[in-house]
C-alpha cells in the first residue's frame, strides 16, 4: 500500500511538473505569436520612434542610449566613403568630440518602411555643429536599416549622402 501511495505521489508531481512546463511553453509562443504579429503600421511607428530617440541621443551625446540602439555589429558608411562602427560612435559621444546645435530631421521627412523583421528609415537631416574647432551647418538625407531581434529593434546599418548644397532662401 506504501508503494502505490508513493508512486501516485510521484505520479502526481510529474502530472503538475508537466503541466507547468505546457502553460509556460504556450504561454511563451502566445507571447511570440503577440509579437511577431504586430502590423507593419504598429513596427513603423515603433521603428520611427526608435530612430528619432537614436538621433537626439546623438545630438547630446547620450552613449548610453545610443548604445541601447545601435547593434553590436553595426555599421555607418558616409558619403566620402568613411566607415565607423558602433564603438567608434559611442567613442566619439564619450569624448563630445562633435558639440551639436542642431541634429535634427527635418519635419515631414522621415519615411519608414518595413519588410517583417527588417525596416529602413530614410530622412531629411538638418547637422549643426562644432567639431575640432571647425563649425559645420548642412543638411543631408540617410538610410538607416534597423532589424528586430529578440530584444527589440536594433539600429544595424546606416548610409549618409554627401553634404547637401545650400539653397538660396526665397
Amino acid at each position: 500500500m506504501t508503494s502505490l501511495i508513493l508512486h501516485n505521489r510521484h505520479v502526481t508531481s510529474s502530472h503538475s511538473r508537466f503541466a507547468n512546463l505546457i502553460l509556460i511553453i504556450v504561454a511563451l509562443q502566445l507571447a511570440t505569436a503577440i509579437k511577431l504579429n504586430a502590423s507593419p503600421e504598429d513596427d513603423a511607428k515603433a521603428v520611427a520612434a526608435l530612430d528619432t530617440k537614436y538621433q537626439a541621443a546623438v545630438k547630446t551625446n547620450d552613449a548610453t542610449t545610443m548604445d541601447q540602439v545601435l547593434a553590436d555589429d553595426f555599421a555607418l558608411v558616409t558619403g566620402r566613403g568613411s566607415v565607423f562602427s558602433k564603438a567608434d560612435l559611442l567613442d566619439s559621444a564619450r569624448k563630445k568630440e562633435a558639440i551639436y546645435e542642431r541634429q535634427d530631421e527635418e519635419p515631414g521627412t522621415q519615411k519608414v518602411r518595413v519588410w517583417g523583421d527588417t525596416a529602413v528609415v530614410t530622412a531629411l537631416l538638418w547637422i549643426k555643429s562644432v567639431q575640432g574647432g571647425k563649425s559645420a551647418d548642412y543638411k543631408l538625407w540617410f538610410s538607416d536599416t534597423y532589424v528586430r531581434t529578440p530584444t527589440g529593434w536594433r539600429y544595424v546599418f546606416g548610409q549618409a549622402s554627401l553634404p547637401l548644397p545650400k539653397t538660396e532662401s526665397k
